[in-house]
């Protein structure tokens, strides 16, 4: 064990690979997964990836932690006014202090989504936001098709979580939700369904990450 009782890099390691295996562990700690928006989804999604041995993750947003985020987001309430990037990067590596954590705190663009996004192997989009949502799929599938794509689309609402699958859309993209429900239309976002949602998406990554993405 390290200083202050915290376990070193390779026992964490090992206990993970008792719990996953060495095979997808070993994927599991290489494989490059960015996470595009940092509210409900995205902060859940980056949570679960850390907590289940993915340790390259890029965290992606131009927001502040506003006190409206407390109800379904991974932050602090002391972490109001701070940027996203910043908070949920220091939250983390609380999590796990062996992960390689790369933050930007930018809005992303069809312009410059291709520069930010190049070296993952995996993109996360966790927009709220239907416009940023719609550029950064097109983009991705426009100019990234090398890359795979996990989006999300309705989970806002009380509906049944069990109405929130995961489809197939394309050879390497993937969609999460239930395809209907919209904040647009008076529907809050609940956090278990919110969190259902980045669940479906963070289990994608991961299923992706152990069948389909090379690492050796």
């Amino acid at each position: 064990m390290v200083a202050g009782n915290i376990p070193s890099r390779e026992e964490v390691y090992q206990a993970l690979v008792e719990r996953h295996g060495e095979n997808l562990q070993r994927k599991l700690s290489r494989v490059s997964v960015a996470v595009c928006g940092l509210g409900g989804l995205g902060s859940n999604i980056a949570v679960l990836l850390v907590r289940a041995g993915v340790w390259n993750i890029h965290i992606i947003d131009f927001d502040k932690v506003d006190i409206s985020n407390i109800n379904r987001q991974q932050y602090f309430i002391e972490q109001i006014g701070q940027y996203k990037t910043n908070a949920l990067y220091e939250n983390l590596l609380k999590i796990m202090p062996y992960a390689d954590i790369k933050r930007t705190c930018v809005k992303l663009s069809e312009n410059n989504i291709p520069a930010v996004l190049e070296n993952a192997d995996i993109i996360c989009e966790a927009f709220d936001n239907a416009e940023s949502k719609a550029e950064l799929v097109n983009c991705v599938l426009e100019k990234m098709p090398e890359k795979y794509l996990v989006s999300s689309s309705g989970m806002a609402g009380f509906g049944d979580t069990n109405l929130i699958k995961t489809k197939q859309i394309t050879e390497k993209f993937y969609m999460c939700g239930d395809g209907e429900s919209d904040i647009a239309d008076g529907m809050g976002l609940v956090s278990t369904r919110v969190a259902v949602c980045a669940g479906h998406q963070a289990h994608k990554v991961i299923q992706i990450i152990n069948g389909s993405v090379e690492n050796d």
